[in-house]
Formats: structure tokens, sequence, C-alpha cells
């Protein structure tokens, strides 16, 4: 049976039918009470197979019965609403796949132009901290060439911030966009005008470092993701709401999900060492943590100019 020859014959067995007197919004109320009725009830019997154990010998009996009468009620909710049940689950299907296929290649925002605006396909990047007192500064330097400012937490209290430039990196690295790197790195597409001020500009930039700013109030409040293998889809839609209109609009949920997951990965290590080295790759779509910053000086005193 599928789906389309389910819901029709679901149908035939609903005594709130919109055709009655009842309101459309109450004979859609109905099936919802009934869902959410539904669903309670098989977390009942779940708290008894907690309760009692195997001696619950029905529970796999009652976990099938529960999910048919969820089932029934998500059909008849949707031919309430007139929507199609396949339609739902191939939405649906398509909808995880965007957020969790890793295997999708990443749009090479910057494949047709010149090398002096486009991304390397691998580079690395050094993060020196510095320390003054009760000052806490991090230079960051990207295949040997130094890049910004000198970053501080710009907080009250230590809390890692001054390593946010991973996070571009890790955009950069999977989602293959990020204006703040293009710009650190001198990479602008100034031959494309418009491309150059829409994607390349202020505003761009501005709208990374705010993504970088939401991502890392989510992970403060999630042990900034360690140990967590996912993060929250409403986090991931709030990312991709705030780029909605640039270029990387085009990357799915899932590749937003493994920037988020990985950059904090390395930012994790970064603080825990007080620095270190950081290997992007945009072909494998990966960012990485490589050395701590001994091994930083042992290469320079291993390499004396």
């Amino acid at each position: 049976m599928n789906f389309t020859d389910y819901q029709e014959q679901a149908l035939r067995t609903d005594r709130t039918p919109p055709a009655t007197n009842m309101s459309a919004d109450a004979a859609r109320l109905i099936p919802l009470l009934g869902l959410a009725g539904e669903a309670g009830q098989l977390l009942a019997e779940y708290k008894k197979r907690l309760r009692d154990g195997p001696s619950h010998v029905l529970f796999v009996d009652r976990v099938a019965e529960e999910l048919g009468d969820i089932l029934w009620y998500v059909a008849n909710l949707a031919s309430k609403y007139e929507l199609d049940l396949e339609d739902i689950a191939e939405q649906n299907l398509q909808k995880v796949a965007a957020l969790y296929d890793r295997a999708v290649a990443v749009h090479r925002f910057d494949a047709d132009y010149s090398e002096a605006e486009r991304f390397p396909r691998q580079f690395t990047a050094t993060f020196h901290e510095i320390r003054e007192g009760s000052r806490i500064e991090v230079r960051t330097e990207i295949n040997g060439v130094l890049v910004g400012a000198a970053l501080t937490d710009n907080a009250y209290h230590d809390d890692g911030y001054r390593y946010h430039d991973v996070f571009h990196i890790a955009y950069a690295a999977i989602l293959g966009w990020s204006p703040v790197l293009r710009r650190l790195m001198r990479l602008k597409r100034r031959s494309r005008p418009l491309i150059d001020e829409v994607e390349d500009g202020g505003r761009a930039a501005v709208i990374e470092e705010g993504i970088a700013a939401v991502a890392f109030d989510y992970a403060r409040n999630h042990k900034f993701l360690a140990s967590v293998p996912d993060v929250d889809e409403s986090l991931l839609s709030t990312l991709r709401g705030m780029s909605a209109h640039l270029e990387v609009s085009s990357q799915p949920a899932s590749h937003w999900r493994q920037a988020v997951i990985d950059s904090f990965t390395v930012w994790r290590k970064l603080v825990a060492n007080g620095g270190g080295i950081v290997h992007a790759d945009l072909d494998a779509r990966t960012v990485r943590y490589v050395g701590s910053p001994q091994a930083i000086t042992t290469a320079a005193a291993d390499n004396p100019e």
C-alpha cells in the first residue's frame, strides 16, 4: 500500500469530515488533538517498558498500534489541509537529505576568476597567542603572511572569541564562502564590480560576522559543542536565513551543520593549546587542527633564517 491509498482509505473512517456543519478550523483541530493524544499513549507505553522491563511482553505490539494511530491522524490532518501524504513524505526525505548528506559537492563560487581572486584550494593558518599581563591577543598568519589585526575577546571574561577567525576559515573550507576571509587574504573579486560590492563587500562581511556571533552564542549554551554530535535545525535555519540573498544560499543545510560543528572542534583545540596550526582543504571540505604552539616554535628553531 502506498501513502496515497492509505490516505484515501483513512479518510473514509473520518467522523468529522469538512462536509459537516462543524467549522473547518474545528475539523482540523480534532486530528491535531488526536495526534497529541496518540503521541502521549506511545510515551505511556515506553514508560511501562521502563518500569516493567522484559515483563512488558506486548511492548513492540503496542508501539506498532500507537504508530498506526498516529499515522491515521497524520493522514487525516493532511486531508483536512488538502495536502498529499505522498508529497509530504517525498519533501521530508529531501529535507533530511539536505540536512545530513555531506557528499554534495561544494560549489566553487570563484572558479572562473583569476588566481588573484580565488581562494587557494589548501592553505595553513597559524594562530599566535600573545599575553601581556591580563591582556590576551591573537595574531593570525595564513600561509606565512600576517592577516588582519590582533584580536581580543572583546568581553569582560575570557571566552576564547579571540580565535573566531577559525570560523571564517571553516566557512571558506566547507562552504566555499567567506567575504571576511576574502578581505583578509586580499582576494576580493574586483574584476566584477557588482559581485565585489554585493558578495565581497561590507554588508556581506558584517552578515558573516553576525553568523559567527550567533553560532558562538548557541555553542556557548551547549558546552561549545564538546561531545555534541549535532546542532538544532533552528540554528541552521537562522544562519541560512541571514545569508539568504548571498551566493552561499545555494549550500545545503548539511554543509552549514558541518561548518559549525567542525569549526568548533578546531576552536576548542586552539583555546586549549593557546594557539596552533590549522589546515584548510577546500577540495576535501575539511578544516583540521594540526599542531600546537610548540610545533610552531620547533619549526622555527629547525629552520633559522
